[in-house]
């Protein structure tokens, strides 16, 4: 009703208005629910984009329209974190117990990072990664931003893991940002942007699948085929693209996935991303490939499809909320008595990471294929593949 009364005219777009529509965490359960059809996740990032074409705010511009358009450039901008955790820095505030001493916002933000690899794994992953044996597929990896710059060693075991599973890889790195983080913010001229560059990239490669694994990244790609339905040039490409994509957990489980011999014994939960379970349908998947691994005892935990307040970057621009958000769901985590929570988005674990923190818990924050990869490890063929 606020987005229509909007659009007619009859409604000012004030200020609180606008926080109304950036409040939203776009985690699709009200497009779930809702029995009569409307999507108001959707209505509200429709919104967003609305208001930015009214006023425009430069730091999007600079973000969207220029860094996240080029991996180099965001490289370099996210050089000052590699530089506080390489150097050291990282470490003798905490050891000095200085992190206390700062705001809440701050030390959950601070508490967030993982370890960060002194190189972007873009800069430093083979173009092609062999299949180990026969080769039963050629895929291409979709390596996220954020995987890249932060969570390097998860998509090297996804990348290893493929090769184990008869997969010839192929890790393009001139691939761009997937354009979530621009519709997001209402900038969906730079999102489109980007979607048809890696269109483009990404249709020039002979490969039967796309894989990601990064839940965000495989929902705006999915997504890139609605984007372009109505587009006369685009919208065969973007369909033949998104058809493609398949999430690394929902691969493993349609192709079947070779076993690992390994163990590892320990009590592990599932979180569920909601770019995950909701926009891409993908939930018994990632549990099915963990229950493979001998030795776990997996756990249900409550509310796992429950959002945990990221949405990105709510932590920053709705600190409140989103506490709260996690709050509960830190609870449900705690309550399992799990000692490994997985993932398969990395601002979701960013998020735990934050909230497991906060509340003193000893559990290790993981993506699934961090756990297989250990498996496969410990029988000795998670070497390496020949690139």
């Amino acid at each position: 009703m606020l987005a229509r009364k909007v659009l007619e005219g009859k409604l000012e777009p004030s200020g609180n208005f606008h926080d109304q529509m950036n409040r939203c965490m776009d985690c699709l359960s009200c497009n779930t629910i809702c029995p009569v059809g409307i999507k108001p996740a959707d209505l509200a990032l429709d919104m967003r984009f609305a208001a930015e074409q009214i006023e425009s705010t430069g730091w999007k511009t600079l973000l969207f329209k220029h860094t996240l358009k080029s991996p180099r450039r965001l490289e370099l901008a996210s050089l000052p974190m590699r530089l506080y955790q390489n150097l050291g820095v990282r470490w003798l505030l905490h050891r000095l117990g200085l992190i206390s001493k700062l705001p809440a916002r701050i030390r959950d933000l601070e508490n967030q990072l993982p370890r960060i690899p002194v190189r972007p794994l873009r800069v430093r992953i083979p173009r092609i990664t062999n299949a180990v044996g026969s080769r039963r597929y050629s895929v291409a990896f979709f390596l996220g931003c954020g995987q890249s710059l932060l969570h390097a060693d998860s998509s090297k075991a996804t990348i290893r893991i493929l090769a184990h599973n008869g997969c010839e890889v192929v890790t393009p790195g001139q691939t761009r940002c997937c354009g979530m983080p621009a519709r997001g913010y209402g900038r969906m001229v730079e999102a489109m942007d980007m979607a048809r560059y890696n269109i483009d990239l990404y249709e020039k490669l002979d490969v039967d699948y796309i894989v990601t694994d990064c839940a965000t990244c495989g929902s705006m790609l999915k997504e890139y085929a609605h984007f372009f339905k109505d587009d006369a040039k685009w919208a065969d490409r973007a369909a033949q693209f998104s058809g493609k994509i398949r999430d690394v957990s929902e691969f493993l489980a349609d192709v079947g996935m070779q076993k690992p011999a390994g163990r590892i014994e320990a009590s592990v939960t599932y979180h569920d991303p909601c770019h995950m379970v909701r926009a891409q349908n993908i939930s018994s998947q990632p549990r099915d490939l963990l229950k493979l691994i001998d030795g776990i005892d997996f756990i249900e935990m409550k509310g796992a499809d429950q959002c945990c307040g990221s949405a990105g970057s709510q932590l920053v621009t709705h600190y409140q909320s989103s506490s709260a958000i996690l709050d509960r769901k830190i609870a449900n985590l705690a309550e399992s008595g799990a000692e490994i929570v997985a993932s398969g988005c990395p601002a979701c674990r960013m998020q735990l990471t934050t909230g497991i923190a906060r509340a003193g818990l000893k559990v290790k924050v993981v993506h699934p294929v961090d756990l297989l990869a250990q498996a496969y490890d410990q029988n000795g063929g998670g070497n390496e593949p020949n690139g």
